[in-house]
């Protein structure tokens, strides 16, 4: 069978995973350690690890993608187990209860739960009586999401769940109510609302809004304008007061202290603010050309902590520069759009909605990195896909990405 792969995907993301090693080398580089294998450096595993997903990847594109189609629900299933016996087997690392040890190996299923649940939910999607405009089929899927995600969270892993928010994105191409995203956008406002300003002032407020919407943009009125709008209220109210529980009983300390830094309620540079000052400093150290390539003076000194995992654009910022931080969201950005162009261009609904679920993941991973790191988000530790340390977001990512290049390539022999 000739196959023919998407070249330019490849392409991108082998230039990711090689600068993104390169920066690693960079963030952990000591002299005493320098030759590029040693395994007793994190530069020495990362590349370990690199081997290892390659070939991986190269397996995975000879693999008929009925596999992945036919077999999305056991894989959900065995992914799903392994988050449950995390939770009573797994290594406190952080504050979080998300890594399993196999020996020397550290496994992070989480990593690989918002593969398995793209999968499962393409399976359910692609089904023939399926329409997302149907409440069954609603409440579905958000089982399908909402249970790893729920399973996420209580290993405290509140960025990682955070993510499975992005696959509403291709749940909005396939038709559902854009309703859905301006209440989610209206439920976050309100969520930093209720944490700047007093709960009975804020629902002041939603009340005169309310009651704005009713007797001066309505021409019309009816009972059931009336109805609505009382629905309305008494759910903001409710949400208003839900906020200080799920902020003291849902987030742990740190994450707390973070966002109450990002909001300006707080400035502490030395503990919970530190990261992302030191982060801001590296990063404007940079200029627009860097300080060169093993020259960064901050990242030498090891002001910025995890900052091979989390925090490894600020390496970038700080020894490549503005250019180079462009040029790295340029790549980021190519590859999101033409991932998208990949997945209109299929003839199933399977592989068309696991592309958008490809392409979202990656997006809400490189939004919230970035935005963390620059200090415009809460810090809440995910990793730069492809290009932060770490063997378990790698291999994930990439098994994520070359199974919907295997299914892009088969597009041509469906009927």
């Amino acid at each position: 069978m000739n196959l023919k792969f998407d070249r330019l995907t490849i392409i991108l993301y082998l230039i990711l995973v090689l600068f993104g090693w390169v920066n690693i080398y960079a963030a952990c580089y000591n002299e005493s350690h320098a030759v590029i294998w040693d395994l007793s450096q994190q530069h020495g595993k990362q590349l370990l690890w690199i081997g290892i997903t390659l070939v991986l990847a190269i397996v995975v594109l000879y693999i008929e993608p009925r596999f992945f189609s036919q077999g999305s629900y056991i894989i959900y299933g065995l992914v799903l187990l392994l988050l449950v016996a995390t939770l009573f087997i797994g290594t406190a690392t952080k504050g979080g209860l998300s890594w399993i040890n196999i020996g020397s190996f550290k496994l992070q299923p989480s990593e690989f739960a918002k593969f398995a649940t793209a999968l499962a939910v393409a399976k359910y999607m692609s089904g023939l009586d399926v329409d997302i405009h149907k409440r069954n089929v609603q409440l579905t899927v958000l089982a399908l999401i909402g249970i790893p995600m729920g399973l996420v969270l209580l290993q405290h892993d509140t960025g990682s769940a955070l993510v499975f928010l992005c696959f509403f994105i291709p749940l909005y191409r396939e038709g559902l109510s854009p309703a859905l995203f301006v209440i989610g956008v209206a439920a976050i406002v309100l969520f930093v609302l209720a944490l700047l300003i007093n709960q009975y002032l804020l629902m002041g407020i939603v009340l005169l809004c309310c009651l704005f919407y009713l007797f001066v943009w309505l021409s019309k009125r009816s009972r059931r304008h009336y109805l609505h709008t009382a629905g309305v209220l008494a759910a903001c109210c409710l949400f208003i007061f839900s906020v200080d529980f799920a902020f003291e009983h849902v987030l742990e300390p740190h994450q707390q202290s973070r966002i109450y830094v990002l909001l300006g309620k707080t400035d502490d540079i030395k503990q919970a603010g530190y990261n992302v000052h030191q982060s801001k400093i590296a990063i404007g150290s940079g200029g627009v050309t860097g300080k060169g390539f093993l020259k960064g003076t901050i990242t030498k000194a090891n002001f910025v902590p995890e900052q091979e995992t989390d925090f490894i654009f600020c390496t970038v910022g700080e020894e490549w520069g503005f250019i180079g931080s462009t040029l790295l969201i340029g790549l980021y950005v190519a590859l999101l759009v033409h991932l998208i162009s990949m997945a209109e261009r299929q003839r199933s609904t399977f592989a068309r909605f696991y592309g958008y679920s490809v392409a979202s993941i990656l997006f809400i991973h490189l939004l919230i990195n970035v935005g963390m790191v620059l200090g415009l988000l809460p810090v809440i530790g995910i990793p730069l896909p492809f290009f932060s340390y770490g063997g378990s977001s790698l291999l994930a990512f990439s098994i994520m990405l070359f199974v919907f290049i295997r299914q892009d390539a088969e597009r041509n022999l469906l009927l």
